[in-house]
């Protein structure tokens, strides 16, 4: 049995963040009703090409395992629809613009009175509080105002958005345990309550070491295109042929890196025996490490590097690891019943089995008729 089997969960929410707290919600168990516009629906299944099926990949991914019930929130009738369905869940999860659903009369106040035990859950852009509360935002707008981008790229080269959705996936995380932990909480209580989060808190925890770093000393952290600056050895080195990502993250390690490379000695060398004086000469030491690893391929040293126990991988890509026998052997990817799409799934076990999707991402309206709602 799933965790969350049993809970309700109603979804007014598109795109990526809020569908994906609703995903993850449906993959430990929940009903997730996903509630969307009669003309078009979620604006992600137009997020392509590439597209499956007639929806777009993207909206794949975060919708699994959901029913789709189209609603018109100007039309007084389907209003009042959606209002039942709220005064029966248990959850619900929200990303539309700021005050859209205050004004129908679908704000955590106004919904909770009939319904007290709901767990009423919000993704902002910016945040519930402050001057900016209202703006909208996406993405790379956050990723920018936080000054996510400002620790991302080369050392010599511009900001640089962070490649995949952190902040959208990242929220959505957020949100779902906020959800599970208010769930957990009702059980004490009885009452539900309200969660708030936001794509800019998320980019400022995912920032919270470095941050901890200017709070010490007043420096505005550097970039490191594949490393960390202020751990050595800690990063992509060349080879013969690419990159080998190493990852001698103390001195324990280093030592044996150091021993491996043929120099025991720049262990007790003053410049390098600790990990802040390799800070310190970071230019130097990873020089002399890459003059010789770059005399061998990267197979050859990762091999070498793996059989003393120091942490070491290639610089791969999406079809390498579609193709990876140990990414197999997790079972995280699969294609959800009815379609050959295969996809990323539930990156958790729950004694040691994997959630599974037992449905793919819905068709728009597909499931009008369970709720009693006229197809449109």
């Amino acid at each position: 049995m799933l965790p969350l089997q049993g809970v309700t969960v109603i979804e007014i929410a598109q795109n990526l963040a809020g569908p994906y707290a609703g995903e993850i919600l449906a993959m430990l168990g929940a009903d997730v009703l996903k509630i969307e516009r009669p003309e078009g629906g979620d604006d992600a299944r137009g997020w392509g090409p590439p597209f499956h099926e007639g929806m777009a990949a993207t909206f794949h991914t975060v919708n699994r395992n959901k029913r789709s019930v189209t609603l018109d929130m100007k039309n007084p009738q389907d209003l009042q629809r959606l209002k039942g369905l709220i005064a029966q869940a248990d959850v619900l999860i929200q990303n539309l613009r700021p005050g859209a659903l205050d004004a129908l009369g679908l704000g955590p106040e106004a919904v909770r009175v009939d319904n007290p035990r709901l767990v009423y859950c919000s993704l902002w852009a910016l945040g519930a509080k402050g001057p900016l509360r209202m703006a909208p935002g996406y993405e790379p707008i956050v990723q920018a105002y936080s000054g996510l981008f400002s620790l991302n790229g080369t050392e010599d080269g511009p900001p640089a958005r962070v490649g995949v959705q952190v902040l959208d996936l990242g929220t959505g995380i957020w949100a779902a345990l906020g959800c599970i932990a208010a769930l957990f909480r009702r059980t004490t209580t009885g009452e539900g309550g309200v969660v708030d989060t936001s794509l800019l808190e998320t980019s400022l925890a995912w920032m919270s070491i470095y941050f901890s770093h200017y709070s010490c000393t007043g420096d505005i952290p550097r970039r490191d295109r594949t490393g960390n600056p202020k751990v050595v050895v800690f990063s992509a080195l060349p080879t013969a042929d690419k990159e080998l990502v190493v990852a001698a993250a103390n001195d324990r390690l280093f030592a044996k890196l150091a021993k491996e490379l043929g120099h025991p000695e720049w262990a007790q060398d003053s410049r390098f025996a600790t990990n802040a004086a390799r800070v310190e000469n970071r230019s130097l030491i990873l020089g002399l490490i890459g003059d010789i690893m770059k005399r061998k391929p990267s197979a050859y040293w990762s091999e070498r590097l793996d059989a003393i126990g120091i942490p070491c991988a290639p610089i791969n890509d999406i079809s390498t690891i579609n193709a990876d026998p140990h990414i197999d052997a997790l079972g995280i990817v699969s294609a959800p019943p009815g379609t050959d799409l295969r996809l990323i799934g539930f990156p958790m076990m729950i004694d040691g089995e994997r959630p599974q999707p037992r449905s793919a991402a819905p068709l728009l309206g597909e499931h009008n008729a369970d709720v009693g709602v006229q197809s449109k």
